[in-house]
């Protein structure tokens, strides 16, 4: 099994000041504040976020994907006060519709001024730069809870909910999205857009269908395994089907855990920057706190 102690020391010595905060958050009852103080270093004047805040592009310009990783954090720590500076940019940025495509109703995923900075080959804008619904239902949910109501929105979250109903091939990046939409509605008490409790059903059913059943290629491949999802969230969607994958990954760990004590990426950037070495190091104690909150998870 995993070594505790050895992780959170990686975490302690390795982690950027936003990361130690999320560890601190969780593990040594740090205040929700600090995370927000260091989380408003990474936003910029239009509200939106940038600046290496998701470590795989190092973009300083705003971009939708950013800043649905702020939503994520913030969500996480329970710090989504409507009345917060910090919400309020979100708010402003997201409804100037900036990287939002209007005739197709999506935010961009990849952004062309992504290509002038290092990064993942993943975030090269590629045609329309939309990525299905990525991070666009997540966008729109957040809106219709925090920011003014449209029906623009609405109808987002309705194409998403449908696209669950006829689909099961969606990628747990995506996914994510899906789940935090569901999070944000359910938190805000908004049953009137689509059916919480069908959509409920949809998203255990795709995260079944998600995660890898072949558990010789957890922290081998770029797969989906029961601890990007079960990281101290989302745990009502365990379901007794899901049960025996989490505790495989558990048995797991300590094998995956490097010498330093921490828990590494398992993709490479296939771009030629140099500065991938950089972002592997800041993801690294991301990454590590994400399996000592799934190592805490009780089934």
């Amino acid at each position: 099994e995993m070594k505790k102690n050895a992780a959170i020391n990686f975490v302690l010595q390795n982690a950027r000041p936003l990361e130690l905060v999320i560890y601190k958050y969780f593990f040594e009852n740090e205040s929700n504040q600090a995370v927000v103080d260091e989380l408003l270093k990474f936003q910029n004047s239009d509200g939106g976020f940038g600046n290496a805040l998701e470590p795989d592009f190092f973009n300083p310009n705003s971009s939708p994907v950013a800043t649905n990783d702020a939503i994520i954090t913030l969500f996480r720590v329970n710090a989504l006060n409507r009345d917060s500076n910090i919400v309020k940019g979100i708010v402003r940025y997201l409804e100037s519709h900036d990287s939002f495509d209007e005739d197709k109703k999506r935010w961009l995923f990849a952004i062309d001024s992504n290509k002038d900075y290092p990064h993942a080959i993943w975030w090269k804008k590629k045609g329309d730069g939309i990525s299905g619904f990525n991070p666009s239902i997540s966008l729109a949910a957040f809106l219709i809870c925090y920011g003014n109501r449209t029906s623009l929105y609405e109808e987002i979250i309705k194409e998403g909910f449908e696209h669950l109903e006829t689909t099961e091939e969606i990628s747990g990046d995506s996914l994510k999205c899906f789940l935090l939409t569901y999070e944000l509605l359910k938190t805000n008490s908004i049953c009137d857009i689509i059916n919480l409790e069908r959509f409920k059903d949809l998203l255990c059913k795709a995260i079944d269908h998600s995660i890898c059943k072949d558990i010789e290629k957890y922290g081998v491949e770029y797969v989906p395994m029961p601890s990007d999802f079960f990281s101290g969230t989302y745990l009502e969607f365990i379901t007794p089907e899901i049960e025996p994958l989490i505790t495989a990954e558990k048995d797991i760990l300590g094998k995956l855990q490097m010498e330093d004590g921490g828990f590494d990426i398992t993709w490479k950037w296939y771009t030629p920057y140099p500065e991938f070495e950089q972002a592997r190091a800041w993801w690294r104690p991301r990454i590590t706190i994400e399996k000592l909150l799934f190592n805490e998870v009780q089934i």
